[in-house]
Formats: C-alpha cells, structure tokens, sequence
C-alpha cells in the first residue's frame, strides 16, 4: 500500500505543497490588504478566459487556453490596482464582488454555446490535480520560484503599500506601480494554480494559511511562518484521508482545512 500510495499521490502531493506555498504568502497580503475575495475573482477571469479560448479552438490545458486565461486576469489585475484609492467611496471589494458575479454569468454563457460546456465548466472548477505530470510540476516550481524571487527582490515597497497604503499614497510614492506589480503576479499564479486545482482549492490554499497565522502571530515572519507550516501539514493530512477513504482530493483538503480553523480560534482563546 505504502508503493501504491507513492506512486499515485507524489505528484500530487509536490503540486499541493507549491501550491501552499505561494499561496499562503500571497493570502498574507491580500488579508492585510482587506480584499478577500480577490483570488476568487481572478480565478474566474482566468476560466472565463479560457472558456472563450475553448470557444474559439483552444482545448482546455492548451498554451491557447493558458495564455486567455492569462490575458483576462492580467486585465482584472490593472483593474484592481486603479480602483484601490486612498478613501474609495465604495470598498474596494464590493467591486471585486461584481467582477466575479459577471465573470462567472459570461462563463457560463460562453460555455451554453458549447455542446460539452457542463463538463467544461466542471472542470474549471475542480482541476485536475490527481493526473498533474513531471512537466507542469516542473512549470509551476520555475514560475513560482521567478515570483518568489521578485517578491523578495522588492519585499519592501510590496510590503509596504499591502500594510500602509495610505503612508504610500500620502508620501507620493508610486502606489498603483507596486499595486499592479502585486495583481499582476498573483494573476500569473492564479492562472496556473486553478488549472491545476481548481477555484476552490486554490482559494483555499490561499486564504486559510494566512487566517491561522494572523489568529496565532503577530509578527509578519510568525504569521507566514505558522501559515506555511500548518498549511503543509493540513494538505498532508488531506491527501492521506482523501487516498485511505477513496474520495474526491480536491473537496477533502478542503474540508480539511476548514476543520483547522476552529482549532486555531481554539488555540487563540486558549493562549
């Protein structure tokens, strides 16, 4: 059992741990950002890009679906980053909101012109993180690596317009730059990462981590830290229970990681 669970779930499990990894970094940002369902609304520009690229002769999991995908995030990305002002005069995720309803109605219209669109739409979704090979693997480790290194490369000004955009904004420093440097990554990774997984997982993935850390830390190390450290542990516990009791691996991870947040809030009220 131990040889066959290797071979079926090491593949996931080295995806899921990249997956973790970038994620739980960004959803520190998008938390102190206060934009909580960015992820989501990318995401669905991502698939609505890559409905519109089936429609037009790109195959799902095609480099002409990919980069459709990429293009309608990309331009969600700009978008985020010119709405986000000093004192919006409506939040900045009620816009967010109305991008990811419309995203996903013109998905699902673009897809009704498709005689297969139910099971399109259903793969959009869920991904297909069980059957990911060497080759994406090896995709996803380059690309992440590149924007891990950017982010590195300019943690400062990226942590600063995440945790004081208005000291930025008032100071007159490039804000929006830094803003659309930020989308614009998470874009890339967006698109790749609901590729593989899903929406749902990768929204998972993103905002979960970074909760459990900001519950348990007050530091910005101590919260990527613990968001890093309990993510890796939930998605290895998720894929375990998900092979042992023969279920779907996306929708047991995430209701793993469902059940870590009550025992983190747990933990909280404890210390």
């Amino acid at each position: 059992m131990t040889v066959e669970f290797i071979e079926i779930m090491s593949k996931p499990f080295l995806a899921c741990i990249l997956l973790t990894a970038i994620h739980s970094y960004l959803g520190f940002h998008v938390l102190e950002r206060e934009v909580i369902f960015v992820d989501l609304a990318l995401a669905q520009l991502a698939a609505l890009g890559a409905t519109v690229g089936y429609l037009w002769g790109s195959p799902l999991h095609s480099s002409g679906s990919y980069f459709a995908s990429l293009s309608f995030a990309i331009f969600g990305a700009a978008l985020f980053a010119a709405t986000r002002f000093k004192k919006p005069v409506v939040p900045q995720e009620s816009i967010i909101g109305v991008v990811y309803a419309v995203a996903a109605a013109a998905a699902v219209l673009v897809l009704s012109r498709s005689p297969e669109g139910g099971e399109e739409l259903k793969s959009l979704l869920v991904g297909h993180l069980l059957f990911i090979d060497w080759a994406e693997i090896r995709h996803l480790l380059a690309m992440y690596g590149l924007i891990a290194l950017l982010h590195w490369k300019f943690r400062r000004p990226i942590l600063q317009v995440s945790l004081q955009h208005e000291i930025g904004v008032i100071s007159g420093k490039p804000v929006w730059i830094w803003d659309f440097i930020f989308y614009a990554s998470f874009a890339l990774v967006v698109t790749s990462s609901v590729e593989v997984a899903g929406v749902l997982l990768v929204f998972t993935f993103l905002i979960v981590p970074a909760i459990c850390g900001k519950l348990l830390a007050s530091t910005v190390l101590g919260r990527l830290g613990i968001g890093w450290g309990l993510g890796f542990l939930t998605t290895c516990v998720g894929l375990g229970l998900s092979y042992l009791a023969d279920l779907p691996t996306g929708a047991v991870i995430v209701c793993t990681f469902g059940a870590l947040l009550p025992l983190c809030a747990v933990v909280r009220a404890v210390r």
